[in-house]
């Protein structure tokens, strides 16, 4: 008896094997290990997570069912000769067939009917035969083993759910650190584990490493740097989305001009890959292409392109053998686009394939004007959730209600960098966060964040916004509530008056609001009436305390599950902008804040015809044309939006903030001269 066989069978019989080594090692015990009947104090669930030529990875769960202990140990014996060549949460020693697991210090105790978990990755020769016993601190304990068990493509997507981009590395151009993100570690792997993503996408640009014709043979040290990559994911039971990235626009776009020698590369490329890693795990899935894009063509001429090379990938994987027979494999649509045109093509070439292990992709960064803040759409309305909930939508009952799973390989929100703070207000980003994944679950879709570097620093290995990952980490499993906005703005000045927030309960029961660990009184503090959450003048006053500028105290509005909404409690006046001088190339209007935050600017002459960039609108792109810099009481006014500028031509700005004020300023372009005057 062994685990290991190859392909699709091999997953079939091994579940099989699994139970049967079980049988052996427990003799009559049924599915249990042997000492059963004495009553063992601990069990132990030994499990074959997944398995390929050579190698597998082990996961292992101890029950302590006795007496608390202080440290542990746990030992077994491989039957067929397997090693270990990794390990995690535990600190494992062979010495010839012989295995002991320890503790770490963090997990060093097991109370009563309390458990701990570790894995490994092992290797083998000729077969894996499942351990046929246990022993916990010199006890044996009753156990089960198991092994990897049939996915088919919609479970294999699922159990992808959910997924992190490793963006702007191994995709950068030319080397892995181009873009500045510092070199992928086991390290990074083991944080995003940790974290709860359960695979990575990881994307690669394979161009510079690529030989000339007619052979196109990728560099070897590019490909053991990618497979090392690959296989420190896999060691950590982390699924992976490899694929060919920004080669997209680098040489495929070319296929309109150069279809033979295009075709041809992407050819040789795949097949390269292929046979590379036709016998890793089912672990590993592979992506045709990323966002494909055919330079000067129509949709509909795109749309033939994308299914032609969709169709070679799809011949060269499966005809390379191994498990690539029955990997699964993801066809992205044109641009990777959710509209219903182009997905109903793929739709079309994926049924026409006649495949049951295949995939469909697209990307999602959000209704665009919201996505970057332009033309006025500063906050989560009608017009931005209609767009999330038709993309789903359409995926769904496209794909997903025939079952055909959906990866959206990229999701996030185009311009909020760390970066670029202030394109986006908190509040409304979470609320557009919180609505996706609801999306995602509700539809059956798995997602996997792109994630260049503005949400995990690679090089401190912290969330670089731990309210924002908490959203995430919580919106995989339930909706959060909400409110109609995070912040109540007060003037300085003004005498404090009640303030009402609007709850989006999002089908959970408001529980109160809490400053800390003190929970605020309803009817002295607050009231709520229907969806309406009011806020008492004596409960403000309090909040504001001092009223300097700024955020005086934060409160958070609990719900029955999800994240608490927090509201932040601000003083302010009105902002003071100053006369400047400067050029086209660097110009800045000195502004005293006051405690208030810009949320958009519009850009418009004497007439009031819309200035360069955008024309079609007077709201200009955040931090493309403009952004303030708090730090230095400044808002920066960029080339983009002043070379564009008609000479002699007042521009009138109006800066609308987010405390609920607009304030207007002029500014004139003489050749690369610029001056501004506050109005």
């Amino acid at each position: 008896m062994k685990l290991t066989l190859q392909g699709r069978s091999r997953l079939r019989v091994a579940a099989v094997c699994a139970s049967l080594l079980a049988l052996v090692g427990a003799g009559t015990a049924g599915v249990v290990g042997a000492n059963a009947a004495s009553g063992p104090d601990c069990r132990v669930d030994y499990t074959v997570k997944s398995e390929w030529a050579g190698g597998f990875i082990g996961d292992v769960v101890v029950t302590n069912l006795g007496e608390p202990v202080k440290g542990w140990n746990l030992q077994w014996s491989f039957p067929s000769g397997q090693g270990v060549t990794n390990d995690w949460a535990a600190n494992i020693k062979t010495k010839g067939a012989s295995v002991t697991a320890k503790h770490l210090s963090y997990n060093k105790k097991i109370g009563t009917d309390e458990s701990v978990s570790f894995g490994f990755a092992g290797s083998w020769t000729d077969a894996n035969e499942a351990p046929a016993s246990f022993k916990l601190n010199g006890a044996s304990c009753e156990f089960t083993v198991s092994g990897p068990s049939e996915l088919d493509a919609i479970e294999t997507a699922a159990a992808m759910e959910p997924g992190w981009n490793v963006g702007n590395t191994l995709d950068a151009i030319p080397e892995e650190t181009s873009w500045g993100n510092p070199l992928i570690t086991e390290e990074l792997l083991d944080t995003v584990k940790a974290a709860g993503y359960k695979s990575i996408r990881l994307p690669v640009t394979w161009t510079d490493y690529i030989g000339e014709a007619p052979d196109y043979t990728i560099d070897q040290a590019r490909l053991d740097r990618v497979t090392q990559v690959v296989d420190w994911a896999i060691e950590r039971d982390l699924y992976v989305l490899l694929n060919v990235h920004h080669d997209s626009w680098m040489w495929i776009d070319d296929m309109p001009t150069d279809h033979d020698g295009v075709v041809a590369k992407f050819d040789a490329v795949w097949t390269q890959l292929a046979e590379h890693f036709k016998d890793y795990p089912e672990l590993l899935v592979l992506e045709s292409n990323n966002e494909p894009q055919f330079a000067g063509t129509t949709h509909e001429e795109g749309d033939a392109y994308n299914d032609e090379l969709n169709r070679l990938f799809h011949e060269i994987v499966r005809g390379s053998g191994g498990v690539n027979e029955d990997r699964l494999l993801v066809l992205p649509s044109l641009h990777t686009n959710g509209d219903q045109a182009r997905i109903d093509v793929l739709k079309t070439t994926i049924d026409e394939l006649d495949d049951d292990m295949l995939a469909a992709t697209i990307h999602f960064y959000g209704f665009w004007p919201f996505s970057v803040n332009v033309a006025g759409y500063t906050k989560y309305n009608e017009d931005v959730e209609a767009d999330i909930v038709g993309t789903f939508q359409r995926a769904h009952d496209t794909f997903v209600a025939n079952d055909i799973p959906v990866i959206i390989g990229e999701w996030g929100v185009l311009n909020y960098d760390h970066t670029r703070p202030g394109v986006h207000q908190h509040g409304e980003l979470l609320k557009y966060y919180e609505e996706v994944e609801f999306q995602a679950r509700d539809k059956g879709i798995t997602m996997q964040i792109w994630d260049a570097g503005q949400f995990l620093n690679r090089n401190t290995l912290e969330w670089r916004d731990q309210h924002i990952f908490d959203y995430f980490e919580s919106g995989w499993t339930t909706r959060s509530g909400t409110a109609s906005f995070d912040s109540i703005y007060l003037e300085k000045g003004a005498p404090i008056e009640a303030e009402s927030l609007t709850l989006e309960r999002n089908g959970l029961e408001f529980e109160g609001l809490w400053q800390g660990d003190s929970a605020l009184v309803e009817g002295d503090d607050y009231t709520v009436s229907g969806d309406t959450l009011t806020l008492t003048p004596a409960a403000l006053t309090r909040l504001a305390g001092d009223r300097a500028y700024g955020v005086n105290s934060t409160i958070e509005a609990r719900f029955s599950d999800g994240m608490p909404w927090q509201i932040h409690v601000i003083t302010y006046d009105k902002p003071v902008l100053s006369d400047a001088t400067g050029t086209t190339e660097s110009f800045a209007i000195p502004t005293e804040f006051t405690g208030d935050r810009v949320s958009t600017m519009e850009s418009v002459y004497a007439d009031g015809t819309p200035t360069e960039p955008g024309s079609w609108n007077a709201f200009k792109e955040y931090w493309t044309t403009f952004n303030p810099d708090y730090e230095a009481g400044t808002i920066i006014l960029k080339p983009e939006l002043l070379n564009v500028l008609t000479d002699g031509q007042t521009v009138t700005l109006t800066f609308h903030f987010w405390g609920g004020g607009e304030i207007d300023y002029e500014i004139t372009k003489d050749g690369t001269s610029v001056t501004g005057s506050a109005l």
